[in-house]
């Protein structure tokens, strides 16, 4: 297998986020990517290897983090030190004659190029003998050198200045720029006709999406769809959607059409949502498994509003017993709203996993957002909500400062059948796997910082206040 070096430019945001990224749309396309021994994710450059331009342009369409991709053709410190590999890097350009039209862009990261300066470094390149037209409209070759700079805030630089006193330099041929990234914009929570104060932001949705491998003829569910952000990005990559929700108010709105269905249209997408169910997910229907492709969902996990499941909150010791009211004279003009308790985070965690293993075919993923206060935090945590037969394929921290969310990718290992989850203790208690106690002998019980969670994070940021 041959691979090829091409130069990837990220958007600086959601640096965790760019490899579980690339790494789900290739498994997705069939592919494989290659990684250098080290990576710094927080820089907005990277060169990885790749088999063609073909899956430079498949990973620009899908990839929402991915701003462009090039064929890499050199790097350095300084131009010198770029030149000096652009000219031993020949056999790549010198194939475009006088017959092929072109154009170059000099632009830079943290940094404004002025055009004087632009020019005066395309003039450097004149070795290449680029004789074709200059087309810088509908060029059939892209030329772009980007500059990075470490600090927009320099001491001894402003915006216009284009001192070139930068990190990094690097050159290559466009393939092509992030089709994918503009759906940020087209799935703007702020454009849509329905949303709730819970709605996932679209770039967030999106990249959860893809972690999901959502495409053509999958089928995916959310437990805990609210108000449908996860939904329509999913259906726009192909997949038939299911929803599901506690609370039917949050799927439906106030209008006659539900308020997923109209926003999903607004999209295109309405045809490929197969229905939403009010139920509690620990009150499921679902009496069979092996079902859907993947399990897609954020949690509600305290911050705006706590997770619930159906059922009484215990009564205090000693307290005097619920009365027993007599059955009603008439009818009730309002609809029976059942009584719910609080779904405590950690056993809502385990308790969905579990779910996943019994619902998803073999090698489905699930994919959801775990909070964690982020000075408690062990990697140790996740795993004590693994059970047999699912395995922890990505974590990515979303980081908020005091306290962060991840994002975990948990892939069907197996192809066994397993019962569904009782959603009670003694269940979780048999099939999470012990976690290996400190002295490397035994099990111990391990506490994960994202239990109780919401009564975490309210004490917290309320003492911070």
């Amino acid at each position: 297998m041959m691979y090829s070096p091409y130069l990837f430019q990220f958007a600086q945001v959601h640096e965790e986020f760019r490899i579980p990224e690339l790494l789900s749309v290739s498994e997705l396309y069939g592919f494989k990517i290659q990684f250098p021994d080290e990576i710094d994710i927080t820089r907005p450059f990277m060169v990885l290897g790749l088999e063609s331009d073909d899956h430079a342009r498949l990973l620009t369409r899908r990839c929402i983090l991915v701003k462009s991709i090039c064929e890499f053709y050199a790097r350095g410190k300084t131009y010198e030190e770029m030149h000096e590999q652009t000219r031993a890097a020949s056999s790549k350009w010198s194939k475009y004659t006088a017959d092929t039209s072109f154009k170059m862009r000099v632009t830079a990261y943290n940094h404004t190029v002025p055009q004087w300066r632009a020019t005066q470094v395309m003039e450097e390149f004149s070795y290449m003998n680029m004789l074709g037209k200059i087309d810088m409209a509908n060029p059939e070759v892209t030329l772009i050198c980007y500059e990075e700079y470490i600090d927009k805030h320099g001491t001894t630089r402003v915006k216009t200045e284009g001192d070139g006193k930068f990190r990094e330099v690097f050159f290559g041929r466009l393939i092509e720029e992030g089709v994918a990234r503009r759906l940020v914009k087209t799935f703007d929570v702020k454009k849509r006709k329905f949303y709730g104060n819970t709605s996932m932001e679209a770039e967030i949705s999106l990249l959860m999406a893809n972690q999901t491998l959502a495409s053509p003829g999958k089928l995916v569910y959310d437990p805990f769809v609210g108000t449908g952000s996860m939904a329509y990005t999913t259906a726009h990559f192909g997949a038939w959607v299911f929803g599901s929700d506690i609370d039917g108010r949050q799927m439906r709105g106030k209008e006659k059409t539900p308020g997923i269905v109209r926003a999903a249209a607004q999209y295109g997408v309405d045809k490929r949502i197969i229905d939403l169910c009010t139920f509690d997910v620990t009150q499921n229907p679902w009496r069979c498994g092996e079902m859907f492709d993947a399990i897609i969902t954020d949690p509600p996990y305290g911050v705006r509003a706590g997770a619930k499941r159906l059922g009484r909150k215990p009564r205090p010791e000693g307290a005097a017993p619920r009365p027993v009211l007599p059955p009603p004279t008439q009818p009730h003009d309002q609809p029976y709203i059942p009584p719910t308790k609080p779904y405590e985070l950690s056993a809502l965690a385990t308790d969905l996993i579990l779910l996943s293993r019994y619902l998803l075919k073999p090698n489905g993923r699930l994919v959801f957002f775990l909070p964690t206060v982020t000075d408690e935090y062990e990697e140790v945590d996740v795993q004590t909500m693994l059970c047999e037969g699912m395995e922890v394929i990505a974590n990515s921290l979303q980081d908020f400062g005091s306290w962060g969310r991840r994002l975990i990718t948990i892939r069907k290992t197996t192809a066994e059948k397993y019962a569904p989850p009782t959603f009670e203790p003694h269940g979780r208690r048999l099939e999470v796997k012990k976690v290996e106690s400190e002295g490397g002998t035994g099990t111990a019980e391990h506490v994960p910082a994202h239990k109780d969670f919401r009564m975490k994070y309210f004490k917290k940021f309320n003492k911070e206040e």
